[in-house]
């Protein structure tokens, strides 16, 4: 009678244990489709400047920045073509 006591109270823990992780197994994905993704605005690359942290222009780029003779500041320049806004480069 005591194994049988014993044996239904490990079953019924089994059970209770077992039904929340069967539940969360449902994964539920949101699609989008190929249409809406092109229609979503690209947000702008951001370069934390000597002059604060701003949104850089189109086609640039944001590279570390240097002083004049080389030593890292710290600060980020935005690079467009061969130009640098807001600091120099190496």
């Amino acid at each position: 009678m005591k194994t049988f006591a014993i044996l239904t109270a490990v079953t019924a823990a089994l059970v209770v244990t077992a039904l929340p992780a069967s539940a969360a197994t449902k994964h539920h994905r949101h699609y989008v489709s190929h249409a809406a993704r092109g229609a979503y605005a690209s947000q702008p690359q951001i370069a934390c400047t000597v002059v604060g942290c701003m949104p850089i222009p189109r086609r640039c780029h944001p590279e570390m920045g240097y002083t004049p003779n080389g030593t890292p500041t710290g600060f980020d320049v935005a690079v467009c073509g061969n130009t640098t806004l807001y600091g120099n480069r190496r």
